[in-house]
């Protein structure tokens, strides 16, 4: 009795760590710009990883920069025809990629100035991404 309680419990056990999980990773295109106009862009790169890490700490989402000069980074730059401040999420498990440009809410974010529009639609679809 005790044998077969064990090992319906480790059958379980192993089953949930098997469970799907997705990971998203956001990547964020960053170039090389002069002072001014990389000031901007530092501001809002640091925006959105400290909302990332505000509302996914210890959770399976992390935050990538992309330098678009570096040539090792030339086929995620031509995969996702990225130029500067474009901003990706892009989803893995098991069994598939799938990806989300989200530079949208980034450029509406800069025109706006509302930063908590901004925080509420780059968490909604991270959370999306992450179901």
């Amino acid at each position: 009795m005790k044998k077969g309680i064990i090992l319906l419990m480790l059958t379980l056990i192993s089953v949930g760590s098997f469970a799907q999980k997705n990971q998203v990773q956001v990547l964020y295109f960053k170039a090389q710009l002069a002072c001014c106009k990389a000031a901007a862009c530092n501001n809002l790169e640091n925006e959105v990883k400290s909302i990332i890490e505000k509302h996914f700490a210890g959770k399976a989402v992390s935050f990538k920069q992309v330098a678009l000069a570096d040539e090792a980074n030339k086929e995620l730059i031509e995969k996702y025809n990225a130029k500067s401040q474009t901003v990706v999420l892009v989803t893995t498990n098991k069994k598939k990629e799938t990806s989300v440009d989200v530079s949208d809410i980034v450029r509406k974010y800069t025109r706006s100035g509302d930063k908590e529009t901004f925080e509420n639609e780059l968490v909604a679809k991270i959370n999306e991404s992450l179901k």
